[in-house]
C-alpha cells in the first residue's frame, strides 16, 4: 500500500471506510418518511449502488421561496457490459420508466441505461425490478470500476461475440464483493456484522471512478483513448490474438485549475486474451495503491501516471503481472462514430442502427420513441445493443423479419437518421439541467435549438450532410466525452461555452480551446466563419477538424495526439 495512504484521508474516503463496506445508513435513510433525500454522507455511497440523489433545478427557487425542501429525486444506472439487452429486459426496464421515472429511458455514453426522478419511497422497488429482469445497477456508479463497454456496431463477426464474451468477464471479476446491495436493495436480510472482506478494492476501494473499453478496429465507436484502461483487440485472419494495452485516459477537468486536464490512454503494451483479466486487475490495483486519496481532483489514474511516470507505472505493473507486456500491434481506425441503417453480418443476419437524439427514448413533444422501441421489442427475435454515442442498434434480424421491423420504424418515427444531417447524426450532449447538480449551462435542452440553427449555416455553405462531431457538456466533467470532439462546447455559466476545436475523426486527437466563456451569437458567428473556410479550401475527404490543424486555423497537436503509425520507440 502506498504512503498516501498512510497520511490522514479526505473526508470521502473516511466515509467509505467507515461505511462497513457501503452500508453506511442508506437503509435507515430510505426509512424516513419525513424527506426525499437522505444523509449526504449515504449520497456518497449510493452511488457505489447504482445511483444519485439530485433535484429539480428549475424548481429550487420556487420551492425555497415556499419553505420546502428542494425536489429530490434519485436518478439510477444499470451495469450492462457491453450494452446488450434481450427483448424481454427491454420489456422490463420500459416498465420501470413508464411506472417510477419520468422523461422515459435514457441511453448513456457508457451504453447503458439510466433512469430519472425515482422518489425515494420508490427506490427499492426500482432495484428489486432491474434484479428480476437479470440486470443490476451494483457498481454502475462510485469508487470502482465501473460499466465495462465494448464496440458493437456490426460489423458483426464470431470475433465480436468473443469480444463480448470477454467484456461480461471483465465486469463480473470487477464487482464488489460486499453484501450490502443485496442487504439493502434485494432480500433486506442483515448479514453478520463483522469483518467483510473487498479481495481486490479494499475497504477503502478505489480513489475515484475507474473506466474499462475494449474496442474493435476499425470502428472506435468506444473512444478507447477516453478510458482509464482501453483494450484494442488485435483480430487477424478472423481470430482474436490479444489486445493493444492503453492506461491513463479520462475527460474530466475544472474550470481554472490548470492542474486537471482532460487525457488520452497511453499505449504501453499487448496483452494475450489469456492475460487480459490478469492485466486488468494489475492495472485496478495500481490505482489503488497509488492513487491520490488526499485531493479527489486529482485522484484519477492519469494523474497517478504524470505525477510518477508512465514507464515507473509500466515497471510496477509488469512487476506485479510476473510478465513483460508484448510489443504492440499494428492496428488502425476508420471513425469513432456509429453507423447508421441496416448491415449484414457474416452469418447473415441484419443490424438496424439507429440515431436516438442525447440517447433520450421517451413519448414526448409529438414522438413516441419509448413506444415505439417497446412494440419492437415485442416482436424482436434477437436483441438490442447500446451505444457510447447514445444511439442503438437492432440486432441479429432475421432477412424475413426486416420488414416487420422496418414497418415500426417508420410507424413511431425512429427512421430520422435517413433525413438528419451530419452533425445531428455526430452529436452528443449529456444531461445537464435541470437535474445534474454539476450542470453549469444547458446541453441535452439546448442541443435540438442550437444544432437546428448550425444546420442553416452549413447548409448556406454546403455542409449541411458532411459528418462533423458536435459534443455539448454542461460542465468541464466530460461526460459526452467532448474534448474528442470536432466541435465542442463547455458550458461555463447559463448562455455561456467554452468553445473547443480540432479533434480528429477517429478518437485520437483532443481538440484545444479555441474561444472561452462566448454566448450562442459568438459561437454561431466563429463556426460560420470556420464553415465558409472549409468549404472552400477543404481537401477531399478531409474532416473538419483534420482541417483546422493543415490550416493553421489552430496549432499542430503535440501531447495530445495518438500516433497511426506505431514505432518501436513506443515500446
Amino acid at each position: 500500500m502506498n504512503s498516501l495512504m498512510k497520511s490522514p484521508l479526505a473526508p470521502l474516503e473516511q466515509i467509505k471506510v467507515d461505511s462497513r463496506f457501503l452500508r453506511g445508513t442508506i437503509a435507515e435513510g430510505l426509512a424516513d418518511p419525513v424527506t426525499g433525500a437522505i444523509a449526504d454522507s449515504d449520497t456518497k455511497l449510493l452511488k457505489f449502488h447504482g445511483s444519485y440523489m439530485q433535484d429539480d433545478r428549475d424548481l429550487r427557487d420556487e420551492r425555497r421561496k415556499q419553505k420546502l425542501e428542494p425536489a429530490y429525486s434519485f436518478m439510477v444506472r444499470a451495469r450492462l457490459p457491453g450494452g446488450v439487452i434481450t427483448p424481454e429486459q427491454w420489456l422490463a426496464l420500459d416498465h420501470i420508466a413508464t411506472t417510477w421515472a419520468t422523461r422515459g429511458l435514457r441511453i448513456t455514453t457508457r451504453q447503458t441505461f439510466q433512469w430519472h426522478g425515482i422518489l425515494k419511497k420508490n427506490l427499492r422497488s426500482v432495484m428489486q425490478a432491474i434484479d428480476a429482469a437479470r440486470a443490476t445497477t451494483r457498481a454502475a456508479c462510485g469508487d470502482v470500476n465501473r460499466q465495462v463497454v465494448s464496440s458493437v456496431n456490426p460489423l458483426l463477426s464470431s470475433q465480436h461475440q468473443v469480444v463480448q464474451d470477454w467484456t461480461e468477464k471483465l465486469s463480473a471479476h470487477f464487482l464488489p464483493r460486499t453484501s450490502a446491495y443485496a442487504e439493502i436493495w434485494l432480500n433486506g436480510e442483515k448479514v453478520v456484522d463483522g469483518v467483510q472482506e473487498e479481495p481486490l478494492y479494499g475497504n477503502a476501494y478505489l480513489p475515484r471512478k475507474f473506466k474499462i473499453g475494449i474496442a474493435i478496429p476499425p470502428v472506435n465507436d468506444i473512444d478507447v483513448f477516453a478510458n482509464d484502461l482501453g483494450f484494442i483487440a488485435i483480430i487477424e485472419n478472423g481470430e482474436l490474438l490479444g489486445f493493444n494495452v492503453a492506461v491513463g485516459g479520462g475527460m474530466g477537468a475544472t474550470h481554472g485549475d490548470d492542474t486537471t486536464y482532460p487525457r488520452l490512454g497511453s499505449l504501453i503494451g499487448f496483452v494475450t486474451p489469456e492475460q487480459l483479466i490478469s492485466t486488468a486487475e494489475g492495472v485496478v490495483t495500481v490505482q489503488r495503491d497509488y492513487g491520490n486519496r488526499q485531493e479527489r481532483q486529482h485522484a484519477r489514474l492519469k494523474y497517478t501516471i504524470d505525477h510518477r511516470g508512465l514507464e515507473w507505472f509500466k515497471a510496477e505493473l509488469e512487476q506485479r503481472l510476473g510478465f513483460t507486456l508484448q510489443p504492440i500491434h499494428d492496428y488502425h481506425f476508420d471513425h469513432n462514430g456509429d453507423r447508421f441503417g441496416w448491415v449484414q453480418g457474416e452469418d447473415g443476419k441484419w443490424h438496424l442502427g439507429l440515431y436516438i437524439a442525447s440517447g433520450r427514448l421517451w413519448d414526448e413533444d409529438g414522438l413516441q420513441l419509448l413506444t415505439g422501441v417497446r412494440e419492437i421489442a415485442r416482436i424482436h427475435k434477437g436483441e438490442f445493443r447500446l451505444t457510447c454515442n447514445q444511439n442503438m442498434v437492432i440486432a441479429n434480424v432475421a432477412t424475413r423479419d426486416k420488414a416487420k421491423i422496418d414497418k415500426l420504424v417508420a410507424q413511431y418515427g425512429l427512421d430520422g437518421y435517413k433525413q438528419q444531417s451530419g452533425i445531428r447524426r455526430y452529436s452528443i450532449a449529456c444531461v445537464a439541467l435541470p437535474t445534474c447538480g454539476l450542470a453549469m449551462a444547458e446541453s441535452e435542452r439546448y442541443a435540438p435549438e442550437l444544432i437546428t440553427k448550425l444546420e442553416s449555416i452549413l447548409d448556406t455553405h454546403g455542409l449541411l450532410n458532411e459528418p462533423i462531431q458536435l459534443r455539448i457538456s454542461g460542465c468541464p466533467n466530460g461526460c459526452s466525452r467532448p474534448y474528442l470532439a470536432e466541435i465542442a462546447l463547455i458550458g461555463r455559466a447559463p448562455g455561456r461555452y467554452d468553445l473547443r476545436l480540432g479533434a480528429d475523426f477517429t478518437g485520437r486527437r483532443l481538440n484545444i480551446v479555441y474561444r472561452e466563456n462566448i454566448t450562442e451569437p459568438e459561437i454561431l458567428q466563429t463556426l460560420d466563419t470556420l464553415f465558409a473556410a472549409y468549404a472552400a479550401n477543404r481537401l477531399e475527404s478531409e474532416k473538419f477538424g483534420d482541417y483546422l490543424i493543415r490550416s493553421e486555423t489552430l496549432p499542430a497537436p503535440t501531447q495530445n495526439l495518438i500516433p497511426i503509425v506505431l514505432e518501436a520507440a513506443t515500446q
